[in-house]
């Protein structure tokens, strides 16, 4: 509803107070107005490339002063036409109306909420603010210039009622028509670009926790919480336009933008219980007094808008039944793949039996296998090995997860453990990142991983509990290792200038390395500093320790390769028909056109490994 709320927002804002000009200028017609809203809607799309911290600066600005001029129009309003309209503030005229309207009033109570919706739009991305200082804004400043501004508007159609339908612009004086005509217009810009600017924020999210397809995502800013994702950008415009086009009418629009407001509000309460329960654990009661009060509440009002659904309400169920299809549809797959690897792992006693060796020819330099399993070895190894019998001297199993937490801190984000025995040189992995955090390619995750797995190396030797040998698992207990450089270190570190395309220095050809020299000549933004790792001279570890570093360091001196799978999912045979539906149409349909993995977007392509399976789930 949220991102359906993207593509209403917009269309309702720009097209309403675009229609002062028509107020203006008679002779403009409706189509006109829509045809400006339309320019104004394309050029606010084809800004989000620049990100929010480029204009950001003026929105607080635009929107203090729109609600200033708002509040100074309700004021001159109230007195000029009708000063007796203050006593609407009592409570007993909205009892009276209700008594003498009855059914009219509550079906009415579905265009009233438009009175408040779209003032949460000011603050959609709720990173950039705090809870205390949105507190005193909505309370000391938003609040009283929207309560003065609609009381200033009754005031002027109580003595005007021909101006119903453009009440707001027949409102304003005529002195200070243009003026608040503009301010109106970039305010509407502003709430519009939080809106979609909260849209991209929720894709995210969604995408770190595995419920919707895979998306770029561009960090417009050190900021975090500032991102631009171009396919959610164009595709808000394309549905905005055909809104926008297609209704022409913010009535209709606002039956759309009024019932996925109220459907926001609404769950946002239920899930608020959650959190008062389980994250403030506070008691059973007050949690429940919350949910009846505000549920009574917005319970009449989403009432109102649901009956209003065939009159504009029905893109709202739309869009949000296509997106819950999109992102169950994903996330069905991605399970069923996740568990097709987790009940096809290589058997132990196979694994074993293959000696440290592998029984394959075990090349110079480092493998590092991604796979989505945090236990176990994945399939894709097994049929590797199968299809093509030589592997690196180092094989490292990593495994990037994004855990349900907002952030995770450097020194919890390594977790190192070791597979199979020592003589394997086979490690384990997991990169840990928080549905927030910033997943960029900073230039030394190699060096980064080296260094773990060189600390947990020597603190396996401390403690012999992290090896595998004594436990009946494949996998031995893993540890958590900070992911710093200047951390304690077995190795002497220096650095110097390289370019990633240096990796899998192993073979000495002269066609591989003229493959790199033109790699590097094509791409010279992959130059960087190169960590060089050396052993000291005069150490006392333990023996067994120091081979296995001198192992690790020369197998980064030779090079690093990326193996990662590339992988069909199609539905068994035996299948139902609504199963071959959602795997082999609709999320083979999402898969071959969303982005590929996070991880494979900054690897460069003369390292990268890709090995193609079929998987029948």
């Amino acid at each position: 509803m949220v991102i359906g709320d993207g593509v209403l927002t917009p269309a309702m804002s720009v097209i309403s107070s675009m229609s002062g000009i028509q107020a203006a200028a008679e002779h403009l017609t409706h189509d006109g107005v829509v045809f400006l809203s339309c320019i104004i809607l394309v050029g606010l799309f084809a800004l989000q490339h620049y990100g929010t911290h480029r204009v950001g600066f003026l929105f607080a600005p635009i929107v203090l002063i729109w609600l200033i001029s708002i509040m100074f129009i309700g004021l001159y309003n109230t007195i000029i036409w009708n000063p007796k309209i203050v006593s609407a503030l009592s409570p007993y005229y909205i009892i009276k109306f209700f008594r003498e309207t009855g059914k009219d009033g509550w079906i009415s109570l579905g265009g009233v909420l438009l009175s408040v919706a779209g003032t949460e739009a000011m603050f959609a991305d709720l990173g950039h603010f705090s809870a205390f200082s949105m507190r005193i804004t909505f309370a000391f400043v938003i609040y009283p210039c929207l309560v003065i501004q609609y009381m200033g508007q009754a005031a002027f159609l109580s003595k005007n009622i021909n101006y119903i339908p453009k009440s707001f612009y027949g409102s304003i004086p005529d002195r200070v028509y243009w003026p608040v005509f503009v301010i109106a217009t970039l305010a509407t810009i502003v709430g519009s670009q939080s809106i979609i600017t909260a849209t991209f924020s929720i894709v995210k999210q969604c995408n770190s926790l595995g419920c919707f397809p895979r998306v770029k995502i561009v960090h417009t800013s050190k900021h975090k919480g500032q991102i631009y994702v171009p396919e959610i950008n164009w595709i808000l415009m394309i549905l905005t336009l055909v809104v926008a086009i297609g209704f022409q009418d913010t009535t209709l629009i606002g039956n759309a933008y009024g019932l996925a407001c109220m459907s926001v509000m609404f769950i946002t309460t239920f899930l608020m219980t959650l959190v008062i329960i389980f994250v403030w654990q506070r008691s059973l009661v007050l949690a429940a007094s919350f949910l009846l009060f505000f549920w009574f509440i917005e319970g009449l009002y989403l009432s109102s808008a649901v009956i209003k659904a065939p009159q504009g309400g029905w893109v709202s169920l739309l869009l949000s039944f296509i997106l819950l299809a999109v992102m169950l549809v994903w996330h069905y797959g991605t399970r069923k793949k996740y568990n097709y690897d987790l009940h096809n792992k290589v058997p132990l006693k196979w694994l074993l039996g293959l000696g440290p060796s592998l029984g394959i020819v075990r090349v110079p330099g480092i493998g590092l296998i991604y796979s989505e399993l945090v236990a176990g070895v994945p399939p894709i190894f097994s049929h590797f090995v199968t299809n093509l019998p030589a592997f690196h001297n180092v094989l490292v199993f990593v495994c990037i997860k994004s855990v349900p937490v907002p952030y995770v801190s450097s020194d919890e984000r390594f977790l190192i453990g070791r597979i199979g025995p020592r003589p394997y040189r086979m490690y384990r992995c997991i990169v840990r990142f928080g549905y927030k955090d910033t997943q960029q390619d900073d230039g030394n995750f190699e060096d980064l991983l080296i260094q773990s797995i060189a600390e947990f190396i020597q603190m396996e030797a401390v403690e012999p509990q992290l090896s595998s040998s004594e436990s009946p698992s494949l996998d031995g207990r893993m540890a958590v290792i900070s992911t710093s450089l200047q951390s304690k270190s077995p190795f002497i570190i220096s650095d110097e200038d390289f370019d990633t395309c240096s990796t899998i220095e192993s073979s000495k050809s002269l066609t591989l390395q003229s493959l790199r020299s033109s790699y590097g000549d094509e791409n010279p933004e992959n130059r960087k500093r190169r960590v060089r790792f050396n052993l000291p001279e005069n150490s006392r570890m333990d023996p067994d320790v120091r081979d296995e570093l001198l192992d690790l360091v020369q197998a980064k001196e030779a090079g690093v390769a990326y193996i990662m799978g590339h992988s069909y999912v199609n539905a068994r045979r035996s299948s139902s028909c609504w199963k071959k539906l959602v795997i082999n149409v609709g999320y083979s349909f999402l898969r071959k056109n969303c982005r590929g993995p996070a991880v494979a977007l900054n690897i460069p392509h003369i390292s990268l490994i890709e090995v193609g399976m079929i998987y029948y789930v």
